[in-house]
C-alpha cells in the first residue's frame, strides 16, 4: 500500500497538524491520565452526559485538575461539551476498551517515553542513549533479561506478545506443512513459539536459541507443561560471530527478532543460518514490516516504533521497509520463495531457502 506518495493536506490543515507535532507530548500524558485517573471511563458510563461537578465527585480528584483535564480532552477530541454535559466520543472508546491502543501506550509511556529525550545523541552516536534512565546496558536486551524495572518489563513483554499472538496460530499450519523433523527457533524468548509448536505437531524436535536469561525463563515454562523431551537449548549471544549456531535443521525460525539488529548484523545472522539448515531446509522469517500494511495508522505505529529501537533498544535497527530487509536476506546468500503479508495484527512471513544464485 502507497499511504505516503503525495501529499494531502491543504496549507490551513498543514498549519494544525503541526500544532498537534508540537504538543503532542501534553496530548498523549493527559490522555493517559484521563484514561488512568478513571475520567474517561466515569464520562462512559454516563450516556445522557455528566458535568464537571459530577465528574469531580465521582472520581475523588481536584476540581481544577479535572477541569484542566477534561478541557484539555476536548481539543483532543476525548470528550465533547453541550449544555455543560461531557460526553465520551468514538476515540475515547478505542482508548478505554481496544487491546492494541492500551499495549500501545503502555509500551510508549513505561519503556519509552524518559529514554526519547535523548533521541537526538542516539542517532548521532547510533547507540540507545535514552536506555540510561533505567541503568547501564549496551542494549535493552541484555536488561531485559536481568533486571529493568518490573512494570517497565511487563509492558514491553505485553507490546511484544500482543502482535505475535495474533500471528501464531495464523502460520503454525503453514510452517508444519512440510513436517520438519527440526527446528531452530532463534530468539525463543520466553519460549510461546516453541510452546505452540510441540503441541500442534508431536513429532517436532525444537531447539531454543537465546540469550542465556531467555533461555532460562523458557526452559522453566517448557518443563512445567511437559514437553522436555523435545526441546532442546542452545544459551548464547548471536551478535558474537565467534559462537558457532547449532546444525542440521530442517527449519529455522525467527519471529520478531531480526528487526532488532542493523543491515550487517541480519546478513551475518542470516549466512550462519544457511550453515546450520539441512540440504532442503526452510528458513521461515516472521516481521512487521511499514510498507506491507493494510492500514496507514499501522505503518505510522511501525514507523514510530523504529525510533524506539534507536533511543532505547540498540541504536542501530528498526522496523524495515520490506525492500530493505529483502536485500539482507539475498546478500545473506537466501532467496525469498514465499511471502504472505497481512498475518495477524500486521506481520508478514517469509519463506527462504538458499540461493542459486551467487550472493551481492
Amino acid at each position: 500500500m502507497d499511504f505516503f506518495g503525495k501529499e494531502k493536506l491543504s496549507a490551513v490543515k498543514a498549519k494544525e497538524e503541526a500544532q498537534w507535532i508540537t504538543f503532542a507530548p501534553f496530548v498523549f500524558q493527559a490522555t493517559r491520565v484521563l484514561r488512568n485517573s478513571g475520567i474517561l471511563s466515569t464520562v462512559e458510563a454516563h450516556k445522557k452526559g455528566i458535568t464537571l461537578e459530577q465528574l469531580t465527585a465521582k472520581v475523588n480528584l481536584p476540581r481544577y485538575g479535572v477541569r484542566v483535564l477534561v478541557e484539555a480532552a476536548l481539543g483532543i477530541g476525548l470528550l465533547t461539551l453541550n449544555e455543560g454535559l461531557y460526553k465520551i466520543t468514538k476515540t475515547t472508546y478505542f482508548i478505554l476498551n481496544d487491546e492494541l491502543t492500551r499495549v500501545n501506550m503502555d509500551f510508549t509511556h513505561d519503556v519509552c517515553y524518559q529514554g526519547m529525550f535523548f533521541l537526538e545523541d542516539s542517532i548521532k552516536n547510533e547507540r540507545p542513549e535514552g536506555l540510561k534512565v533505567f541503568g547501564e546496558w549496551s542494549s535493552i536486551y541484555e536488561a531485559l533479561s536481568t533486571n529493568l524495572p518490573d512494570k517497565v518489563k511487563k509492558s514491553w513483554f505485553a507490546f511484544d506478545h500482543f502482535y505475535s499472538d495474533y500471528a501464531f496460530p495464523e502460520v503454525l499450519p503453514y510452517i508444519y506443512q512440510n513436517k520438519p523433523k527440526t527446528l531452530l527457533d532463534i530468539g525463543g524468548n520466553t519460549g510461546k513459539w516453541s510452546m505452540q509448536s510441540l503441541a500442534f505437531d508431536p513429532e517436532v524436535k525444537i531447539t531454543i536459541m537465546d540469550l542465556p536469561g531467555y533461555v532460562e525463563t523458557a526452559k522453566d515454562e517448557i518443563n512445567k507443561k511437559g514437553f522436555g523431551d523435545r526441546i532442546y537449548f542452545h544459551p548464547g549471544n548471536i551478535l558474537d560471530e565467534s559462537q558457532h549456531f547449532p546444525s542440521g535443521f530442517d527449519a529455522i525460525w525467527m519471529s520478531q527478532f531480526l528487526d532488532c539488529f542493523s543491515e550487517s548484523q541480519i546478513i551475518s545472522i542470516l549466512k550462519r543460518c544457511k550453515e546450520a539448515l539441512n540440504a532442503d531446509g526452510y528458513i521461515y522469517i516472521l516481521e512487521t514490516f511499514w510498507d506491507r500494511q493494510r492500514f496507514e495508522a499501522s505503518a505510522f505505529s511501525l514507523q514510530q516504533t523504529s525510533l524506539y529501537f534507536t533511543a532505547m533498544a540498540n541504536g542501530n535497527s528498526q522496523m524495515y521497509d520490506s525492500k530493505v530487509f529483502i536485500r539482507c536476506v539475498q546478500n545473506a546468500g537466501l532467496e525469498v520463495i514465499d511471502q504472505k503479508d497481512f498475518i495477524g495484527v500486521s506481520h508478514t512471513l517469509l519463506s527462504c531457502k538458499p540461493s542459486r544464485k551467487t550472493s551481492l
